[in-house]
C-alpha cells in the first residue's frame, strides 16, 4: 500500500467521524513466527505506547481471550492457535509481562462455547498447557464467564447515551471486579461483522446463561449449552427477564444491523483498556472453520493500543481495508461498520489521520486479506 492509498483511506467518509472521539497511539510490530521472542517484541510494543507498569501496577487485570467455537472444530487439522484462537504463546508472554509490571492479580476469562464448566478444562481441550500459564506470573486465575461462575451475582453495565439495541447488559461479575480489561484478539475477517478484532472479541463477554439460545426465560440458565444466535444475531427471542430487554423489539432483525451495534455498545458499556491483536498466523475469509472458503494466511504482525477503536482501525488498514468504509463496501459488505458505530458513541476515533502509529508503519505492514493468496 502506498502512502497515497493510505491517505485515501484516511480521508474516506470523514463526515461520519465523531468530533470528540478520543485517539491514542497504536504500535505495530513485525513477528514472523511463534518461535520468536514474543515477550521481547510485546515489551517493546508496550514501551512504544507509554509502558505497561503505568497501566497495571498493583491492579487486577482481566484478559478476555478469543476462543471462538468449540475446541473440536479445527481447520485442516491445525492447532487452534495458528488459525482462529488466541495463541497460548502470546498469552504466556503477556502474563509474564503483566507479572513483571506489578499486576496484583491476572484473571483470564472467556465465555466458553456451550459450556459453564471450568475455563481450565476448556483450555486443556484446546491443547493448552494450563500449568505453564499458571506459573508465568503470580496471581493467575481463570474464569468461564458464560454463566454466573464463581461470582455471587451478575453485574449490570449501562450503555452510555441509552444504547442502540440494549440499554444495558448483565455480565459475569469478573468484568466489574477488575481494574484493567485486556482484549486479546486474532486478526480475522468476520462473516457477520466484516472484521473481528479487539472490539468484536468483547461480544464474547455476554453470558449465554442470559443471552443464549437456551437461556432461562425469567432467570438465567446456569448450565447453558448453546450459542447466542437467537437473541443477539437474529433477535428472535429476548434475554432472560432478569436482564434489560431490547429498546425497540420492532427494529431490524438483520444480523448485519444488530451485531455491529451490540458490539459497539458493549465496548462503550464495558470499556477495553488494552487491545492486543495478533496476526502472526491466522485465517482469511471468516472467523472460524464453520465459514466456507476460509484459508490460512501469515501476515506476520502484532498490533497493540489502549484505545480499541484506534487499534481496530489500524488493524483494519493493515488487512488492506478502509476502516471508515460504509455498508456495502469491503469488508462491511452486508453489515454496518462497527468502528464508526463505536466512534459515534465516543469510544474512540476510526480516522487514521488522528491516530499516531508507532513501530512499523501501516503501509509496510499491509497484508491484503481480500486478495492475498493463501
Amino acid at each position: 500500500m502506498t502512502r497515497r492509498e493510505l491517505l485515501a483511506l484516511a480521508g474516506a467518509a470523514t463526515g461520519l467521524r465523531a468530533k470528540d472521539a478520543p485517539a491514542a497511539p497504536v504500535s505495530i510490530a513485525r513477528c514472523r513466527s511463534y518461535e520468536e521472542d514474543l515477550t521481547a517484541v510485546l515489551d517493546t510494543m508496550f514501551g512504544q505506547i507509554g509502558g505497561l507498569a503505568r497501566l497495571v501496577r498493583n491492579k487486577t487485570v482481566t484478559v478476555k481471550l478469543n476462543l471462538t467455537g468449540s475446541p473440536g472444530l479445527r481447520f485442516e487439522g491445525r492447532p487452534l492457535g495458528v488459525t482462529h484462537y488466541t495463541h497460548p504463546k502470546t498469552v504466556g508472554a503477556l502474563a509474564h509481562l503483566l507479572g513483571r509490571a506489578g499486576a496484583r492479580r491476572i484473571r483470564f476469562v472467556e465465555s466458553c462455547w456451550a459450556s459453564s464448566g471450568p475455563l481450565e478444562e476448556y483450555l486443556l481441550d484446546s491443547g493448552w498447557n494450563v500449568r505453564s500459564l499458571q506459573s508465568a506470573a503470580p496471581g493467575v486465575e481463570f474464569e468461564n464467564t458464560n454463566a454466573l461462575g464463581k461470582g455471587k451475582r451478575y453485574a449490570r453495565f449501562k450503555v452510555p447515551g441509552g444504547g442502540l439495541v440494549f440499554p444495558a447488559y448483565d455480565l459475569n461479575q469478573a468484568y466489574e471486579d477488575t481494574d484493567v480489561l485486556v482484549s486479546m484478539a486474532k486478526l480475522k475477517e468476520h462473516a457477520t461483522c466484516g472484521v473481528t478484532l479487539a472490539m468484536k472479541n468483547i461480544f464474547g463477554i455476554t453470558p449465554a446463561s442470559i443471552y443464549g439460545d437456551d437461556a432461562g426465560t425469567a432467570e438465567p440458565n446456569e448450565n447453558p449449552g448453546k450459542g447466542r444466535v437467537e437473541t443477539c444475531h437474529l433477535g428472535k427471542r429476548q434475554p432472560s427477564r432478569s436482564a434489560p430487554g431490547e429498546l425497540d423489539p420492532a427494529s431490524s432483525r438483520h444480523p448485519g444491523y444488530r451485531m455491529p451495534r451490540i458490539t459497539a455498545e458493549l465496548t462503550a458499556a464495558r470499556p477495553i483498556d488494552i487491545s492486543f491483536i495478533e496476526g502472526i498466523e491466522t485465517i482469511a475469509g471468516g472467523e472460524g472453520p464453520w465459514v466456507r472458503g476460509i484459508r490460512r494466511v501469515q501476515p506476520g504482525v502484532m498490533i497493540l493500543g489502549t484505545n480499541p477503536v484506534c487499534t481496530d482501525a489500524v488493524a483494519t488498514a493493515v488487512m488492506g481495508f478502509d476502516p471508515r468504509a460504509p455498508r456495502g463496501t469491503p469488508p462491511f459488505g452486508d453489515c454496518d461498520n462497527t468502528l464508526l458505530l463505536a466512534e459515534s458513541l465516543g469510544v474512540g476515533s476510526a480516522d487514521l489521520r488522528q491516530i499516531e502509529v508507532r513501530g512499523v508503519p501501516i503501509e509496510k505492514a499491509v497484508f491484503r486479506f481480500a486478495n492475498q493468496p493463501g
